[in-house]
């Protein structure tokens, strides 16, 4: 099994296995924290809400296992905001590996929220996760959270402001967009996941 898949209870999980299985990789779709824990990879996908996403992952008792995990983890639109220690929505504590809250995003002429659609992204330093990505590639978007950029973030995204796009501490990394959705480059980033060990 090259990687899990976190039973997150999302509509895009079947997507996701899909994407996976374009590159010839073997993924299984679970809540059972044996194992998640003994995965060469894990994948927390996430679509809906914070607060919701962080009571289906309290119950099963993945929510206290993640932070612990020392395999690469890649968060992904909601599965990346859950990293973080607290969002906006719905005032939600979330998981704490990451420092930060995640914020609303403002509506303004010509953006309206959700900012939903393709956007560019903007590598802010090397990482192996963005190999072969270049700056300006497009990748999409569907969320009305954002985490603000920081020294975590390794690619940036403009919507009127700069929000992280990719963030990595450690063995954890997240997108923000969905890359089982973003064509050739999001194909690249999940490629670039199954090589990290």
């Amino acid at each position: 099994m090259d990687a899990v898949i976190i039973d997150s209870g999302g509509a895009n999980l079947a997507s996701l296995q899909f994407a996976f299985e374009r590159l010839g990789a073997k993924t299984r779709v679970s809540a059972d924290p044996a194992e998640i824990t003994s995965a060469a990879r894990v994948i927390l996908p996430g679509v809906g809400s914070a607060a919701d996403a962080m009571s289906r992952l309290r119950k099963s008792g993945v929510a206290d296992l993640l932070p612990s995990l020392t395999q690469p983890v890649l968060g992904i639109c909601l599965g990346m905001q859950l990293l973080f220690e607290r969002s906006d929505e719905g005032n939600t504590d979330c998981l704490g590996i990451l420092p930060d809250e995640v914020k609303r995003l403002q509506p303004a002429q010509g953006r309206p929220v959700p900012h939903m659609g393709w956007n560019q992204l903007s590598p802010v330093r090397g990482d192996p996760i963005l190999e072969g990505i270049a700056a300006g590639d497009y990748v999409y978007f569907v969320h009305s959270f954002a985490v603000p950029v920081t020294d975590l973030t390794i690619a940036s995204a403009d919507y009127g402001i700069a929000l992280a796009a990719i963030v990595r501490r450690g063995n954890f990394w997240g997108t923000q967009f969905h890359p089982e959705r973003s064509a050739a480059t999001g194909a690249r980033v999940l490629a670039n996941f199954l090589r990290l060990s």
